[in-house]
């Protein structure tokens, strides 16, 4: 005969609902195991410190303003999916370690960290960083261009997204491919055919930039012209790609595309913890997510046993690590390794 327990855990109506009960309150005791600090604060970033993680965090942002970094990180995630390149990677003897910079020396864009001032246009920023490296990877360092944000962000409509509202990293290659892009360097750098027209301006903490007003969605206008005193015609200036495509979510397939093409653009969702990167190889550790934001991938490696990926950021060089960072690798970390997206220039 069954006891009287056995009895009741042999009914599985009652079995389900001790066995949901035993979740919600498991689900309570690790919320409240989870310590919740105001964004940007100092408490953030002693915890993150304090717990001897692969990274070490700062104070980047001034006035711990988490809305303005908000706004920053205007990547539009799991949107339009270009085709994806076929696979490689056994064919090539990838090192543990590689960093474009070093392998291509004579290809100055790839050591630049732009600023993509208060401005929602990482989206813009990531793809055209990654091609002019890739220009200039692909001419054996023979042509050396600074490709256009100014163009991509402004004239590119619905297939890039909505300019400093957010935009599709993959709606950026297309159109390189299929519209080209002109050339354009930094803010008031009179480089190109069109610089970037939005100001750098103060993300960060004893700065000497004026301070960040915001862009409030502000695009600027699509000009299909060149600079006054650009020696080049807009549509003479221009630089396509012959194809563009995604690539697999495979840590050795990323790798293997990096080392024979160049740096791609990745994109991934951004957490509270983020902004406060100073050092090491970012992981997660606290705060809630605030969006979706792109950037360039140009390398690999491993640091204190912990794999990474190489990374430029387009919040100028007084952020993170000189404008660079690192993220764990080979775990899909944030969704790093899923919306891989990059191209071939044409000849």
């Amino acid at each position: 005969m069954q006891s009287r327990e056995s009895q009741q855990w042999g009914n599985p109506a009652t079995m389900w609902q001790s066995l949901a009960l035993f979740c919600i309150l498991a689900s309570f005791v690790n919320s409240r195991n989870v310590p919740h600090f105001k964004p940007l604060s100092g408490d953030v970033v002693n915890y993150i410190n304090k717990l001897n993680t692969t990274w070490k965090a700062g104070h980047n942002f001034p006035n711990g303003d988490i809305n303005y970094v908000r706004r920053l990180c205007g990547t539009l995630l799991g949107g339009k999916k270009l085709p994806v390149r076929y696979l490689f990677s056994d064919q090539i003897d990838l090192p543990e370690n590689f960093d474009s910079r070093e392998n291509w020396p004579n290809c100055p864009t790839i050591k630049e960290i732009r600023d993509q001032g208060s401005c929602g246009s990482c989206w813009a920023f990531g793809a055209v960083e990654a091609i002019s490296d890739r220009v200039c990877v692909h001419s054996n360092g023979k042509l050396n261009v600074e490709v256009s944000a100014e163009d991509l962000l402004s004239c590119c409509g619905g297939e890039c997204g909505m300019g400093c509202n957010g935009g599709y990293p993959s709606g950026a290659w297309q159109y390189w491919t299929e519209k080209g892009l002109v050339s354009g360097g930094l803010y008031d750098s009179h480089i190109g055919c069109r610089p970037y027209s939005i100001p750098p301006c103060e993300h960060h903490v004893n700065g000497s930039r004026p301070s960040c007003k915001g862009e409030e969605g502000d695009t600027p206008r699509c000009e299909k012209k060149c600079e006054e005193g650009y020696g080049t015609d807009y549509s003479t200036d221009k630089h396509f790609g012959s194809k563009s495509y995604g690539v697999p979510s495979s840590q050795k397939e990323i790798m293997a595309e990096i080392y024979k093409n160049g740096p791609v653009e990745g994109a991934f969702t951004v957490y509270e913890d983020f902004p406060t990167y100073k050092s090491g190889v970012y992981r997660h550790v606290t705060g809630e997510e605030i969006g979706g934001h792109a950037i360039k991938i140009l390398g690999w490696g491993v640091e204190n046993g912990t794999p990474y990926w190489l990374c430029a950021n387009s919040w100028n060089t007084d952020w993170g690590d000189k404008g660079f960072f690192k993220i764990l690798r080979g775990e899909d970390h944030c969704g790093i390794e899923s919306e891989i997206v990059a191209g071939v220039p044409k000849n």
